[in-house]
């Protein structure tokens, strides 16, 4: 049975700002009413598209993602059933394909390590899936699952639950209002202004310093922010000579946005290993900088935390 009752880290290793996006374009979606949501029942998603189609549509209806590859005869098997199941819910479920050919970066972002696999979305977070061919019945099955998942999760938080069919011209039942300086974020992460994103999500911990939307946001502007002029393949050059400790950071940071959250953290870890007095210290500060970018129970950070400890003492 899948459980809603943990955040996942999705929105961290996809796009560092989709938490609070999902946040505002759930409040949109219960202003315009369920059509929104179930518009299209299959959607070809790329990596341009996957926090619109994906993480923002999970917000209020569950979310198949088909992770595919025209290379893989499981997926010419699988995908057709899971069009057909998915369509007989009548939108109450939404099919997105990912062609991980096309869309590397999810499929790395998501650590898929076969294909096919399927990933069940809903309130942004990968709830449940499987990664092998299954019969229809099977399917079916697994879906049920997820749909009485889906409704205790609805009978538990009433307040999320979409308008019904019918109920467009009622008031939504309204939900927490959003933090005004994460919404102030939010919108100077869009106008690409770093600076004013960080002040706000600064202003928020000041308020409450154990905000997790503030503490993962403040840590993922600081990543675009210090890589956002950096040449990709001048870095991975640099980074060949371990002692460029400028280089090895920067390349971290950029593991780090692209999902390669444990390829990163060993990066900056290893770092600390061989080196000394400042130079230590500084990766030592940079790692703990990294972590504040995921939720605080992923479990790539207690493996983290106890390499770093083992490379300290």
């Amino acid at each position: 049975m899948a459980d809603f009752s943990r955040p996942g880290s999705l929105y961290g290793a996809v796009d560092l700002g989709a938490r609070k996006q999902a946040l505002e374009a759930q409040a949109r979606r219960e202003a315009a009413g369920p059509q929104a949501a179930s518009s299209a029942s299959v959607v070809d998603v790329t990596e341009e598209t996957f926090t619109t189609d994906v993480i923002d549509r999970s917000m209020t209806v569950p979310v198949v993602l088909d992770l595919w590859s025209p290379r893989a005869p499981g997926s010419a098997q699988l995908s057709p059933v899971l069009e057909k199941v998915v369509g007989d819910l009548g939108g109450r479920v939404v099919l997105a394909k990912v062609n991980v050919d096309a869309s590397p970066q999810i499929a790395q972002a998501l650590r898929v390590q076969a294909v096919p696999t399927v990933l069940a979305i809903f309130q942004g977070q990968a709830v449940t899936g499987f990664q092998q061919v299954l019969p229809e019945q099977e399917v079916r099955r697994w879906l049920d699952e997820l749909m009485g998942a889906v409704e205790q999760f609805y009978q538990a938080n009433p307040g999320a639950r979409p308008p019904a069919a019918g109920e467009e011209g009622q008031e939504a039942p309204a939900g927490p209002p959003l933090d005004p300086d994460l919404v102030a974020a939010e919108q100077a992460i869009d106008q690409g202004d770093f600076d004013a994103a960080i002040a706000a999500y600064q202003r928020l911990l000041a308020r409450a310093p154990g905000n997790e939307d503030a503490k993962m946001g403040l840590a993922g502007v600081n990543l675009i922010k210090r890589t956002s002029e950096a040449d990709p393949a001048e870095v991975q050059r640099r980074a060949q000579d371990p002692s460029d400790i400028e280089a090895q950071l920067l390349a971290a940071d950029l593991e780090m946005l692209s999902g390669s959250v444990d390829e990163a953290f060993a990066r900056v870890i290893a770092v600390v290993k061989r080196t000394s007095g400042d130079e230590r210290d500084r990766a030592r500060r940079h790692l703990l900088g990294l972590f504040e970018a995921l939720p605080a129970e992923d479990p790539s950070l207690a493996k983290a935390r106890r390499a770093l400890a083992s490379a300290l003492f």
